[in-house]
Order: C-alpha cells, then sequence, then structure tokens
C-alpha cells in the first residue's frame, strides 16, 4: 500500500493513499513515498515511475539484507536496520528493516512489516511541515534516530538483567539460570550483526560530501553515529558478560565436582586399610594365632586407630 505526503511549493502539506502520485514531485516539491508489505506490482511501478535501476528494485525486494548504501547516482539507495523486544518473548529480538530511496526532492521508504517508529516520523511529518522542509536526508535521518532510539530500552533491559545473573552466580557459587543466560547470549550476538553494519552505514552518511545530504542532517547522523557506536560497545560487553557467566559456571561446576571427588577419595582412603585388617584377621588358617583375645583387641583397636589417624593427617595437610 502506497501512501504519499506532499510539501508544496505554498507551504501546505498534502496526504493521499494509492498510486495516483507515484512519481517524482514536481519543481519546488518535497514528496516522501511509503510503501508497506511490497509485492513485484509495486516495485514495478516504482521502477517505472522514478526510473529506478533494475539492481535496487531487486535489493529492495529482498528483505535480510545488511546495512549498506549504494550511490546511484541520481539518488542513493539504503539499507538501515533496527530491533525491539519480540511480543511474546522480551529476551528474543525483532529485527526491523528498511529501504530508502533518496534524492534532493523525494524519499521513498520501504519495509515489509508495520514499524512505531516509522508511524511517529510519519505522524509528525504529516502533522508539522518542519520535517519535509528540511529535506528528504532529514526524513532519513529521523527514521535512523527513531529506529536507534527503539533499541535502546532493549539493549539496557537485557544488560541488567545479565548483572543480575552475574551477581547471582557470584553470590550462589556459580548457581544461575544458564537456559536465561544462553537466550541472552544469542540476542547479543543477533544485535551484534545488526548493529556493526548500521554503525558503519551511518559513519559512511556523516563522513561523506553529497548534495543530497543536507548539513543540518550530516550534523545529526554523526550524533547518531556516536550513539550507535555507544550501543555496540554495551552488545559487545553484554555478549562478553554472558560468555563469562557460562564460563565461571562451568568453572564452579567443575570445582565442585573436583570437591566431591577429593571427598570420595578420603574415603576410598579411610576404608581401604580397614578392608584390609579386617581381611588379614579373617583368614582361616588353624596356625595363625587369631583365636586369642589379646589379638582381637588389637584388630578392634587398629579399626578405630587407623582410620582416626588418617583423618588427622588429611586435616592437618588441608584436605577436609
Amino acid at each position: 500500500m502506497f501512501q504519499v505526503i506532499d510539501l508544496g511549493v505554498d507551504g501546505r502539506i498534502v496526504t493521499s493513499e494509492g498510486t495516483e502520485r507515484v512519481a517524482p514531485p514536481p519543481d519546488g516539491t518535497v514528496r516522501w513515498i511509503d510503501l508497506v508489505e511490497p509485492d513485484p506490482q509495486s516495485l514495478e511501478l516504482l521502477r517505472s515511475g522514478f526510473d529506478l535501476h533494475p539492481l535496487a528494485i531487486e535489493d529492495c525486494a529482498s528483505f535480510g539484507l545488511q546495512s549498506k548504501v549504494d550511490d546511484y547516482d541520481r539518488y542513493l539507495f539504503i539499507v538501515i536496520h533496527s530491533f525491539t523486544a519480540a511480543p511474546d518473548d522480551p529476551l528474543e529480538i525483532q529485527i526491523h528493516e528498511i529501504h530508502a530511496f533518496v534524492s534532493e526532492s523525494y524519499i521513498i521508504t520501504v519495509h515489509d512489516n508495520p514499524l512505531p517508529s516509522h508511524e511517529v516520523v510519519w505522524s509528525k511529518a504529516a502533522a508539522s511541515k518542519v520535517t519535509l522542509e528540511r529535506g528528504p536526508s532529514w526524513i532519513l535521518y529521523r527514521h535512523i534516530d527513531a529506529m536507534v532510539e527503539a533499541t535502546e530500552p532493549l539493549v539496557l533491559r537485557i544488560r541488567d538483567q545479565l548483572d543480575d545473573l552475574e551477581w547471582a552466580a557470584i553470590q550462589q557459587a556459580g548457581a544461575v539460570d544458564l537456559q536465561k543466560v544462553f537466550r541472552i547470549k544469542r540476542s547479543s550476538v543477533a544485535m551484534r550483526r545488526v548493529i556493526r553494519p548500521l554503525r558503519d552505514t551511518i559513519g559512511i552518511l556523516h563522513r561523506r560530501s553529497d548534495p543530497r545530504i543536507t548539513q543540518r542532517a550530516m550534523l545529526h547522523l554523526r550524533d547518531v553515529s556516536d550513539h550507535v557506536a555507544r550501543l555496540a560497545e554495551m552488545i559487545e560487553e553484554t555478549r562478553e558478560v554472558s560468555a563469562g557467566v557460562v564460563a565461571s559456571h562451568q568453572a564452579f561446576a567443575t570445582q565442585k565436582v573436583n570437591d566431591i571427588m577429593r571427598r570420595l577419595t578420603i574415603f576410598s582412603a579411610i576404608f581401604l586399610p580397614l578392608a584390609f585388617i579386617v581381611g588379614f584377621f579373617g583368614q582361616n588358617f588353624e596356625d595363625l594365632p587369631y583365636d586369642s583375645g589379646v589379638w582381637l583387641g588389637i584388630m578392634l583397636a587398629s579399626m578405630f586407630v587407623v582410620p582416626a589417624g588418617l583423618i588427622e593427617w588429611f586435616r592437618r595437610n588441608d584436605w577436609l
């Protein structure tokens, strides 16, 4: 479905739906065309109406690309991403992708599902002419900024939950919810795959000298680039901490197993001489004086003295 906003030379904002104005705007008019859930017919209409390159249309039809910037002389083709928490699971992320064609007089945005951040920018552009007056590149900046802002609460929430898990691992000697830790680690890896190409893409946009990117938009994109860089560092730290929590759990588990094996070894060392004493005095030979009361007392005394001596020896050598 096509939605169009025009800011004419008279300063009036005109919004519409449908395909009637899917074409380059008249001189002095700034046009924003938005397409949700594109199909081949809609993309062909864009290609023919704006004389877009077939490679750009081919990329526009495929979602799952990395963030990037392609220069096609008359316009830029830009892919940007963000992520939010999945509706059914706050630890899972939902990736959002927008394709944009940006020229000096128009911007075309294409996405495969409704985006809350897009709706915010669209509503502001439809209500006030300031957004459109500052040009298509400003609309692009507002999109990127809104999408990045939507990602920060999720990153902070996951980081806080991971900090709680790390503290619990320290307090409870490694007893953590490994399933939750692994889910956080998987989400942080997915966020990292999104945020790193986005950081590079925004860096390219604010560094290039391009008439399609206004000076105002370039300055604000630089600020967004810093924001994305901070988010990338936070995500990288989250991934490293989650790996550290797993490693700590494994270390504590290994230490626990070693403690158990050490205790079992001590018990075996204590009972081994007892088995020898009982076995020795249980031999059935008539020539051995085992019917003596003295030897019986010696045997019984050794069964107490030997274990007690071993326990004391283990204690003094810090084995117990």
